[in-house]
């Protein structure tokens, strides 16, 4: 057993040149230095040689709804050996760190959801896992004429009481809530919410620029899958996307899986994000997965609570072609923004692993940090591959 890898010429995202990763016994990073500038190895030194091969940090999902045929608002607690699975799969395919998403549904199901990831928390585990990070509740304050594939009769007004009531004893789990500024014209909600320490995302909604202006000096500081479930653009009225863009601290989520959104408008908000430079990485997007239950299965017809939904080509929508969402993972984004030209390693790299950590204040790749790592490979031209070390 080594005491030491030394991950040799390396390329990190931020870093000018190659980069020496020193990886001590217990598995931290010990040091990252430019190349050439590492002491010479002994014996108990392993080596890995990444010849200008990306190394990062695993990938951060935010928006995920569930996996292996779970959905994260029917939780149960028999789930938890599925929940674990789950975790161990997430791992699996570059994710170190995510939050369970749960979509509009009762109150019951929420509380008994989150009790069980509470639980699966307070458990000891062994082995390679992606964290639950916390908890992301998308709704249950959204418009409902903005309200996608998620149920009207569990939508709620956007009151604190209401809001006290969805939370329950779970508040401390909650990290993030999406809402529909527009429901609050009391404009107490936000500040509420990021009173408890929870993160307040706009999506789902109608809201006018001057509306999400409101809620972003308010404390509201990030937008769940821009453009989807919000007006689009215009040149009159640009709505609370084009005010999150224009707004500094103000973070976009992004399902790069091209149906989502069209290519050529994730190549327009990729641009914007850039600054008038054109080339530094966009501080202002991150990739989510916006995956649903079936991630990590085939194609094929699932149940999805009371309704079905059916996957063709990775995507899921519901029997009125509503779509759904997706069941391909966050690292497809970052592979895709590379295969369609769109995004440069780096920039694809970053917006899997460091924008979402920068959302939420997360730990990024520094010394005396886990050395959770992926290595990248660019092959076949633009094909981008990522594998753990």
């Amino acid at each position: 057993m080594h005491d030491t890898t030394v991950i040799r010429s390396a390329a990190v995202v931020g870093c000018e040149g190659l980069q020496d990763l020193t990886i001590d016994g217990s598995g931290q990073l010990s040091a990252i230095v430019p190349s050439q500038q590492t002491p010479p190895s002994d014996k108990a030194t392993r080596i890995i040689e990444a010849n200008g091969d990306w190394i990062s940090l695993g990938a951060i999902d935010l928006q995920i709804n569930g996996a292996l045929g779970l959905a994260f608002p029917e939780l149960q607690e028999s789930h938890l050996p599925i929940l674990d699975k789950i975790c161990r799969f997430l791992w699996q395919e570059g994710i170190d760190g995510f939050l369970p998403t749960l979509v509009t549904t009762s109150i019951d199901n929420i509380h008994r959801a989150l009790g069980v990831i509470e639980r699966y928390n307070q458990q000891p585990h062994t082995g390679p896992a992606a964290r639950i990070l916390g908890v992301h509740l998308e709704g249950p304050f959204l418009n409902s004429a903005k309200r996608g594939a998620h149920p009207e009769a569990y939508l709620r007004p956007l009151t604190i009481p209401q809001v006290d009531q969805v939370l329950g004893d779970y508040r401390q789990l909650v990290t993030l809530i999406t809402l529909a500024p527009e429901l609050d014209p009391t404009g107490e909600a936000v500040p509420y919410l990021r009173s408890l320490g929870i993160t307040v995302s706009l999506g789902h909604s109608l809201a006018t620029a001057a509306q999400a202006q409101a809620a972003y000096r308010q404390g509201a500081s990030m937008v769940t899958h821009a453009f989807n479930a919000m007006p689009p653009l215009h040149h009159r009225k640009p709505g609370l996307l084009g005010a999150a863009l224009t707004t500094p601290g103000v973070a976009c989520g992004l399902i790069a899986d091209g149906q989502h959104v069209c290519p050529t408008m994730l190549d327009l908000l990729l641009r914007s994000a850039r600054g008038h430079s054109g080339t530094a990485l966009p501080e202002n997007l991150f990739l989510v997965s916006d995956a649903l239950a079936p991630l990590g299965l085939p194609d094929g017809r699932y149940p999805w609570d009371t309704r079905e939904i059916e996957v063709a080509d990775g995507t899921a929508r519901l029997a009125d072609g509503t779509l759904a969402g997706t069941a391909r993972g966050l690292l497809a984004g970052a592979q895709n923004l590379v295969n369609w030209e769109l995004s440069s390693v780096e920039e694809a790299i970053a917006l899997a692993t460091v924008a979402p950590r920068q959302a939420m204040g997360l730990p990024q790749l520094s010394v005396g940090q886990p050395a959770s790592l992926l290595r990248w490979r660019q092959v076949a031209g633009s094909q981008l591959t990522a594998q753990r070390l």
